[in-house]
């Protein structure tokens, strides 16, 4: 009866400092991780925008990249296409790890991802990816690696993924997909939790491209904390501490709702002092400016 009493104190205490372990990490993931977000709304990825992520994860010089295709309902492909990117350039230390579930997990395979210069996550579905993902190991390896210096990159539901609200895709008074979004309404864009790197940001991607602009006001006015980046294709923001720099083609908009407060009215949602800014290739901006 002893032995069994102490197996279990013993058990506790691995639990408790397990817990406090993991709590470190969720405080240190955001501003402090030595890492960078590079996040890229989708679309075709220019090489100098993939020579740039090279360079940032030291790819080019030590060390190797993890892809993660678990978004895709093709892995094979989105495998092959991931890696031929970095390919182009000559860089060939680039892996895949399938996380075919969440029991798929083991440590030779956290290890990896905990080590990696780069965690590069495709495009797809973000629901798809965040059913893995979420709450398990991997997720705290991911958050872990950021936290040491990796480069967590993502393209499409990947960019998506990145913040700890994240927007599902889905509207839930408009069960039918058709890619418009044609109301600025209450309760009608589903926010699910994502990976929460960049705590205080929701993402939105293919942003002018997919005339997104009614999801992100929504979004903005329902989550009023948040900043809220809506990325096009072919473009990418870096995200280091506090600060952001846009990487590609085309634009990114940012909205912040600067009063915080939202009135509705038959379902409809409206507010004053929204802020709305448009930012081009080469600009740099700070977040909480």
């Amino acid at each position: 009866m002893k032995k069994i009493l102490i197996f279990i104190l013993f058990s506790l205490l691995i639990c408790e400092f397990s817990c406090i372990e993991n709590m470190e990490i969720e405080k240190k993931s955001g501003n402090l991780a030595k890492g960078k977000l590079f996040i890229i709304g989708g679309g075709n990825r220019p090489k100098k925008m993939i020579d740039t992520l090279v360079k940032l994860a030291h790819l080019d010089k030590k060390g190797y990249g993890i892809i993660l295709p678990m978004a895709s309902e093709m892995i094979d492909t989105a495998i092959f296409y991931s890696k031929k990117q970095f390919a182009e350039l000559g860089i060939n230390n680039i892996f895949a790890i399938n996380f075919a579930s969440k029991n798929d997990m083991s440590k030779s395979k956290l290890d990896s991802i905990e080590n990696a210069g780069l965690i590069y996550i495709t495009g797809g579905d973000q629901n798809k990816f965040m059913r893995i993902v979420k709450n398990t190991d991997l997720h705290r390896s991911i958050k872990k690696a950021y936290q040491n210096g990796a480069v967590i990159a993502g393209t499409s539901a990947g960019a998506a993924v990145m913040s700890k609200k994240m927007i599902t895709g889905n509207e839930l008074k408009y069960k039918d997909y058709t890619g418009n979004y044609k109301t600025i309404e209450s309760n009608n864009i589903e926010i699910g939790e994502g990976l929460g790197l960049c705590e205080n940001v929701i993402i939105d991607q293919h942003f002018v491209k997919r005339m997104r602009m009614n999801r992100l006001i929504t979004t903005c006015l329902e989550n009023p904390v948040e900043v809220c980046i809506g990325i096009d294709e072919s473009t990418a923001i870096l995200i280091e501490g506090d600060k952001i720099s846009v990487i590609g083609d085309s634009q990114i908009i940012v909205l912040k709702h600067v009063t915080k407060e939202t009135k509705t009215k038959n379902g409809l949602l409206g507010a004053e002092n929204i802020k709305l800014s448009v930012y081009l290739p080469a600009d740099t901006f700070l977040l909480n400016n």
